[in-house]
């Protein structure tokens, strides 16, 4: 429908809940004239008139009453839509899409998630964990996350912090294997691997040398494609892992897991926020984006220094 017959049949319903077009006018907040005129405009639409004028009542025709019948309570029924949507947008609460990968959103968006749901109990989370990069628009993701480039154009993109990829083990596990001193010795080693859910393959590690980020294929004594499975075998010293730091540097920094070979820690890709163009975001989704980045940005419990992991290894 067009404004302009919207604006027009509001008009012609609001004359006569009022009795004066210079009410319906006020209420509006248009002018007289342009109310007289919107009410012309209905009548010629319709091939019909609505009202008997004199120049002190308006009063229905039979035709103006029939149309009153038929059109008012779908007028009521659209206002309580757009009033509806409008403190959707307004207010805080509402559902609220999240989609990121499965690897290293929960260890990270956790305690975030448990703030912004008490600071906003209004709002419904939905988060969706995967691996594969999916359709935003398609699958209606308001807020997401990602390593690296965006999953596609027209989205905003907003660095939070360094992905490290940290080779580590469990002392248990030095104690009874020992300790590689190099990416060479760990082919003597039982390692861990990642096995991708959306094609099977196995993930080969992924490690710094010089200046360069390379693969480096290890021989798995365990794999699996569940991050949380693989840091259960990590810590139990069944295995030497390369671990998201997310993931990792709790444990690190407790001592249960002791960080391996740091001049090969991969430090290549970051995580990124996405989201789309602010102007239209209802107010739940612009409070999650700001709170994500005041929390996440650069937060320290997320990366690791080289000289704390220096101390660390030392340990």
């Amino acid at each position: 429908m067009a404004i302009n017959e919207l604006r027009s049949i509001t008009t012609f319903v609001r004359t006569v809940e009022l009795g004066s077009l210079s009410k319906a006018a006020a209420v509006q907040q248009i002018s007289p004239q342009a109310a007289s005129k919107a009410l012309g405009q209905l009548e010629r639409y319709l091939g019909a008139r609505l009202f008997h004028r004199t120049t002190r009542s308006m009063s229905l025709t039979e035709e103006g009453q029939r149309f009153l019948e038929s059109v008012q309570p779908s007028l009521v029924g659209l206002q309580h839509a757009l009033h509806s949507a409008r403190l959707t947008k307004e207010g805080v609460a509402g559902p609220l899409r999240i989609a990121g990968p499965r690897t290293v959103l929960p260890s990270t968006i956790g305690a975030l998630l448990d703030e912004y749901c008490r600071l906003y109990p209004e709002v419904q989370p939905d988060v969706q964990l995967d691996d594969r990069i999916g359709n935003w628009v398609e699958d209606r993701v308001d807020v997401g996350f990602r390593l690296g480039q965006s999953p596609q154009e027209g989205l905003i993109a907003r660095r939070l912090f360094p992905m490290q990829l940290i080779i580590c083990a469990a002392p248990t596990y030095l104690r009874k294997h020992g300790r590689p001193r190099s990416l060479q010795e760990l082919e003597a080693h039982r390692c861990s691997a990642f096995r991708r859910p959306s094609d099977g393959r196995v993930v080969p590690w992924s490690v710094k040398l010089g200046d360069s980020i390379q693969d480096h294929p290890v021989r798995p004594s365990f794999c699996t494609n569940d991050e949380a499975f693989e840091l259960r075998a990590v810590l139990a010293g069944d295995v030497i892992g390369q671990l998201a730091a997310p993931t990792a540097a709790a444990h690190i920094r407790a001592g249960r897991l002791v960080p391996l070979l740091l001049e090969h820690i991969s430090d290549g890709f970051h995580l990124y926020l996405y989201y789309g163009s602010r102007a239209a975001q209802p107010v739940r989704v612009r409070r999650f984006i700001d709170l994500a980045v005041e929390r996440l940005t650069d937060n320290s419990e997320f990366v690791l220094t080289m000289a704390e992991l220096s101390k660390l290894a030392q340990r």
